[in-house]
């Protein structure tokens, strides 16, 4: 997993409340295993029309944001199902962060595990930060792990909190697999001591 310490890029107003993780991406594209290549699909349904045509008034279809790597949405974003594909998707597209004033518990573990930032801010950031993103090219953000801050197009920079275990995983790349590897060395010498007090086992 990739590390996260600061980035800054253009952010993406989703002015919308409870957006679920079907709409992040739909049932039908959760057939494959791969982390890759589910971001041409995110937010199917909003971003084309059946035809495959893209819906012009959808925000990460318009030329400002088509690389935005920030989403600042409504409450309660990733809700609905527990499918580790939103943020596979969300990544896979380039999206590195998602501030919103709330997140679905089982989403926004899968955020962390997966290298992205979901940042809570109070209702009045989000409105400041919204506002922003509606700027269009303009909408960049600064987003600093290490300092807990936001930095806005205006040069103010606004808190945030996080849990020090999740900002420590982020900070050093470090998924579930890189956590157990980090204990490499206590597992080798348990795994030695074993085989000489237990050789049949």
């Amino acid at each position: 997993m990739d590390k996260f310490n600061t980035h800054r890029g253009v952010a993406a107003p989703l002015n919308m409340i409870n957006i679920d993780t079907d709409k992040v991406i739909p049932k039908q594209f959760l057939k494959t295993i791969k982390r890759t290549g589910l971001g041409k699909h995110l937010f199917n349904e909003m971003r084309f029309n059946e035809d495959g045509s893209e819906k012009p008034d959808f925000v990460l279809n318009k030329s400002a944001y088509r690389n935005a790597s920030i989403l600042v949405a409504g409450d309660n974003f990733g809700c609905g199902s527990s499918r580790e594909h939103a943020p596979w998707a969300l990544l896979d597209f380039g999206v590195k962060c998602v501030i919103s004033t709330s997140f679905a518990d089982i989403f926004f573990n899968n955020c962390f595990k997966n290298g992205i930032l979901p940042i809570v801010v109070s209702q009045e950031q989000l409105d400041q930060l919204m506002d922003d993103a509606q700027n269009g090219a303009n909408s960049i953000l600064d987003v600093d792990l290490e300092n807990q801050e936001i930095g806005r197009p205006n040069g103010e920079k606004l808190s945030f909190e996080i849990d020090p275990f999740r900002k420590h995983c982020l900070l050093n790349g470090l998924d579930d697999i890189g956590l157990t590897l980090e204990k490499g060395d206590s597992i080798d010498n348990f795994e030695a001591k074993r085989a000489a007090e237990q050789p049949w086992a």
